[in-house]
């Protein structure tokens, strides 16, 4: 039976230390291909209106332990270019999200919607959604490079897209527990959802029918981890969180 490890962390706030970043690295190299670290998002310093030009040095310590992918938070989007592209800047990774578009043809975006990763015997697709910060409704639109759709509605539209070409399919979400618990009940067909945003330590994760909704905290306190077992079509899940 193919079975695969997940590291997990969500909304560090800058607060990753060098020791922290040498036990990610120290833990995700020992999965080999056998597993992956992602993070749920909010992982930078900056607010929601400032950034930094140079990027983000966290961005590097992530990259260094072995990151794997991580999804916009909040924090990582701006609504200029400019600092959208600078905030992220530092990634060495994919940086997921599938609800947030260029409003123009030549702005750049510095995300990508999904991922494909064949993981220890498993086909795995990883989308990104994020809290919406800026929509077609709000006037700051007519300032922002960037509008977001409603990030239920894309999953909706993504998973059926994204499901039958995988084993495993998981969303990082930084759109906060409530609504990863709707998404669940809505949206049929998504195996695990790495959440973040609303800071929740999840110890062994919350079943909502066949989707396992997981989240670890805030701050770098805890590293979560799921291992995910492929038996008879179906996957199942041993969720868990630990000091990190």
């Amino acid at each position: 039976m193919p079975a695969i490890t997940i590291l997990h962390t969500n909304d560090f706030h800058n607060h990753l230390s060098e020791a922290q970043a040498a036990k990610l690295k120290e833990r995700r190299a020992a999965l080999g291909n056998s597993g992956l670290l992602l993070d749920a998002g909010d992982a930078i310093s900056s607010g929601n209106i400032t950034y930094k030009p140079g990027g983000e040095l966290i961005l590097d310590l992530m990259s260094d332990a072995g990151y794997d992918a991580m999804t916009v938070g909040n924090r990582e989007f701006h609504f200029s270019q400019a600092g959208f592209c600078a905030k992220v800047s530092r990634a060495r990774f994919p940086v997921l999200c599938a609800n947030v578009r260029a409003k123009g043809a030549e702005t750049k975006l510095p995300t990508v919607p999904y991922i494909e990763r064949a993981v220890g015997g498993l086909n795995v697709t990883i989308f990104g959604l994020t809290v919406p910060m800026i929509t077609e409704r709000m006037l700051s639109r007519k300032v922002s490079s960037y509008v977001f759709d409603d990030p239920l509605k894309t999953a909706e539209s993504l998973v059926p897209q994204l499901r039958g070409g995988c084993d495993l399919l998981v969303c990082l979400s930084h759109i906060g527990l409530a609504r990863d618990r709707e998404m669940a009940e809505r949206v049929a067909g998504i195996d695990l959802i790495i959440g973040g945003h609303t800071h929740a330590l999840l110890e062994t994760g919350e079943q909502i029918g066949d989707c396992l909704i997981v989240q670890a905290g805030w701050w770098g306190h805890y590293l979560g981890t799921v291992v995910a077992s492929l038996g008879e079509g179906y996957p199942r899940f041993t969720a868990s969180v630990a000091p990190l």
